[in-house]
């Protein structure tokens, strides 16, 4: 920091710092306030050194004039001449001379000034006429010879016992003129001294005040702004821990708190900020379609973990870059005349839409995917900006993963009928082997041993063959067309073809069915996968095992369904999206389509059924659904 400050230039080097901004206002203060004083106080001491020295000399001019004024009434011209030459010789005296009322020198104590005219311009303050002025004064000047001098000028007033000589007074009021040049280097020396010694003074108070002013502004006030700024500095490069230390009451100290708290505010507020953008990203990041959001310049601002490993090699890469380059590697946007492009149709009609696209991957290969885009409003510094957010599912993973589930759900069912077609073909060896064992003489004595075992083998074949049509009608297409279908038939095969996947893991099933045999107008196909879907989600509920009870009541024009299980239960909050398309929470910890609950209640509702759950936590759920009673007389009657 030093070393920037010395490359400044000199103004720029006084003006970057408080403390030498500060130095330098005072001392140009100071000195300026001095100078005035100073200038102030020599005048008045020259002042005061001249009024006295003139007022001496004055007293001494008197004395003089009044000695001269006895000499000339005596008309003693040598005396005369003695007292202005032995006054001459006086210390601190350079000349005595008198002048005559013309101006020119009569009496000097210097020779060659006798005769001349002496000069009186450096008398401001007068308009010296010797003829007439009768007052004393005195001035600064210089002799004939350079010498600074104090002049002074006394005229000899005309006193009656002159007249004789001078004529009357009034006429004539002054004889001449008494000039004293006091030596005016003494007066100069005592002021010069006493200059330097206020200069000097002057100075050590201004040293005295700077040294004690800087010691004050760097304890107080420069080291505190210091240590602001190095906090400053430190939080602006996001070190938001860092604090104000400032001992004291005083206004930096108090300054020093707020800047605590604006600190700790900061960063509160960039922790929820943070906390806010991690859970939006985490929320993104667990869908697994791909997510991404779309500003109006085709911008992507905002995608999911799905998104940037289909379409990206690094995830730097994707936020900033274009929609268009991101999934279409073009350079341009796409023409709307061309392929339908969400961004476009949502600036034009501001509603959700859905659309079929082909995107590159970032390996190069080609991927059909299924688009839902919707509009969303957001507001950046004070101004509203439509942004679009995109769905995009990938339709090849989307038929692999049904597929696979589909693969699974057949292989649970096929593990079911294997075993129910196991038994019975298992039996149906067992009396044939016993058969072929019989001796050839004994054959015509164990008729009825053969007709046993055949008659067995029959049932067992039937068995196979009820499984059989089970599965078949099962597998039935539903056709548009209703039919009247036995409620307790269509669960009753059902249930048989999943007893072996219950027995498996650990669930027991428990059946009371209605004995009037209700019947539904329905698609007997639709039916059974109602009674499957609704029996395996029992199953996926209880993978420790349990009780699944199944039901079927006749009453007020309703045929009423009910499946009940053990399970671990449905939290609340899941209970309103239970029926909503690929939403998957099995208790089993197996991630599942989220399609199960959703075709059951499309299939009901198909033929004007409702559905409707009750759950408790490790207590269970129970699934009720009810159906219009075509058998009902009530119903009839009414219509």
């Amino acid at each position: 920091m030093w070393s920037r400050l010395m490359a400044l230039p000199p103004l720029r080097w006084v003006t970057s710092s408080l403390s030498r901004k500060y130095a330098a206002g005072t001392a140009g203060g100071l000195f300026l306030v001095s100078l005035v004083f100073l200038v102030i106080f020599i005048t008045m001491y020259r002042n005061q050194l001249q009024q006295e020295r003139e007022d001496a000399a004055h007293q001494v001019n008197d004395l003089l004039r009044t000695s001269l004024e006895a000499a000339m009434l005596r008309r003693d011209l040598p005396m005369l001449r003695s007292i202005i030459e032995q006054l001459g010789r006086q210390e601190g005296i350079r000349g005595v001379f008198i002048i005559n009322r013309s101006g020119d020198v009569r009496f000097s104590s210097h020779p060659q000034w006798l005769d001349t005219h002496p000069s009186f311009k450096d008398c401001e303050q007068c308009d010296f006429d010797p003829a007439r002025t009768t007052l004393s004064f005195s001035f600064f000047t210089h002799d004939e010879r350079g010498h600074a001098v104090l002049r002074t000028v006394q005229p000899v007033r005309n006193k009656p016992p002159c007249k004789q000589c001078h004529g009357p007074a009034h006429d004539n009021p002054v004889n001449g003129t008494l000039i004293v040049d006091h030596d005016a280097s003494a007066l100069y020396a005592h002021a010069w001294d006493t200059t330097l010694l206020l200069t000097g003074s002057g100075a050590l108070v201004v040293l005295i005040t700077l040294t004690g002013g800087w010691w004050f502004m760097r304890r107080f006030v420069i080291i505190p702004v210091a240590h602001l700024t190095e906090v400053s500095e430190a939080l602006a490069a996001g070190r938001l821990d860092t604090r104000v230390s400032i001992k004291g009451r005083d206004e930096l100290a108090f300054l020093g708190e707020r800047f605590n708290q604006m600190a700790a505010s900061l960063q509160k507020s960039l922790d929820e900020i943070r906390y806010k953008e991690n859970f939006l990203q985490s929320l993104v990041d667990a869908n697994p379609d791909g997510i991404r959001v779309i500003d109006e310049d085709y911008r992507i601002v905002l995608a999911n973990k799905t998104y940037t490993a289909t379409y990206a090699d690094a995830p730097e890469t994707v936020v900033g870059n274009t929609c268009y380059a991101s999934t279409h590697k073009r350079d341009a946007p796409c023409a709307p005349t061309m392929i339908t492009c969400p961004l476009e149709h949502i600036k034009r009609a501001s509603t959700p839409i859905k659309t079929l696209h082909e995107h590159q991957a970032a390996d190069g290969r080609l991927i059909a995917v299924e688009i839902y885009a919707a509009p969303m409003t957001v507001e950046v510094n004070g101004s509203k900006r439509l942004m679009l957010i995109e769905s995009i599912r990938d339709l090849e993973k989307a038929v692999q993963v049904s597929h696979e589930q589909k693969l699974s759900e057949i292989g649970e069912l096929a593990a079911g009928v294997a075993h129910e077609i196991h038994n019975p073909l298992a039996s149906v060896r067992i009396a044939l082997d016993s058969l072929t064992r019989l001796p050839a003489d004994e054959r015509a004595k164990e008729t009825q041993k053969i007709f046993n075992c055949l008659s067995l083998v029959d049932r067992e074949i039937d068995r196979c063959i009820g499984v059989t049509e089970r599965l078949l009608k099962m597998s039935m297409f539903a056709g548009g067309e209703t039919q009247i279908v036995s409620v307790n038939e269509a669960i009753s095969d059902t249930l048989s073809l999943l007893s072996w996947e219950a027995s498996e893991t650990g669930v027991t099933i428990e059946t009371r069915l209605n004995e009037e045999a209700p019947r539904i107008l329905a698609n007997e196909s639709d039916i059974r996968i109602v009674v499957l879907n609704l029996a395996q989600n029992a199953f996926h509920a209880m993978p420790e095992g349990g009780t699944l009870r199944v039901q079927t009541e006749r009453a007020n024009g309703t045929v009423t369904l009910v499946f009940e299980d053990t399970g671990h239960g449905i939290p609340a909050v899941d209970l309103q999206k239970i029926f909503n398309p690929f939403f998957s929470r099995r208790a089993d910890g197996v991630h599942g389509t989220g399609l199960g609950l959703a075709i059951c209640k499309s299939l009901i509702e198909r033929y004007k059924g409702s559905i409707s759950v009750t759950s408790k936590i490790n207590r269970g759920s129970r699934f009720t659904v009810r159906f219009p009673d075509p058998d009902d007389s009530t119903e009839d009657e009414g219509t």
